[in-house]
């Protein structure tokens, strides 16, 4: 690798410039770097966030699922995964706007969380079906679904189910 300094004398400047694009053309090109896709976004205002989720659950007569969680938590992501496939899937998108609360390492939105009635203490994620008049109609405050990674999809929607009415 050559080191840039401030005292290259032109003729090691022009060599410079002949031998960047051949090796350019002997190298093979880098692959494109895989960046993980964020589940939780760990810059977004939750409360501007969830008024914008209130909002279309009007619009689209549904209720909104609050779920707390944090990037680094494997259960988090698994129900992120399990939610986005499949018949829970279907479940949730007929019936609920998701949106998903970052909670950091719990120095983030958990004066949310409390104001919503969502204890963090039994493990995340923890969720939160909130009607779309931004009443609360259930929460989860037993670690329910803390244990996404292990739970079955019909685990997982029988606590779903258990949040919210049937719209």
């Amino acid at each position: 690798m050559i080191k840039k300094t401030a005292l290259l004398s032109s003729l090691a400047l022009s060599s410079l410039c002949f031998a960047a694009p051949a090796l350019a053309q002997t190298t093979a090109p880098a692959p494109a770097a895989t960046v993980a896709k964020l589940v939780y976004n760990e810059l977004a205002d939750a409360r501007a966030e969830l008024n914008q989720a209130l909002a279309t659950a009007q619009a689209q007569r549904k209720n909104v699922l609050l779920v707390f969680g944090a990037n680094w938590c494997g259960d988090c992501l698994a129900l992120d995964r399990k939610m986005s496939a499949g018949s829970l899937s279907e479940h949730v998108g007929k019936r609920l706007v998701v949106l998903k609360v970052n909670v950091g390492r719990f120095d983030r939105n958990v004066d949310l969380a409390a104001q919503i009635g969502v204890s963090l203490k039994k493990g995340i994620p923890a969720v939160a079906v909130l009607a779309n008049d931004g009443s609360v109609l259930k929460a989860t405050n037993g670690g329910e679904l803390a244990d996404a990674r292990n739970m079955g999809d019909e685990a997982v929607l029988k606590v779903l189910e258990g949040l919210h009415s049937k719209t």
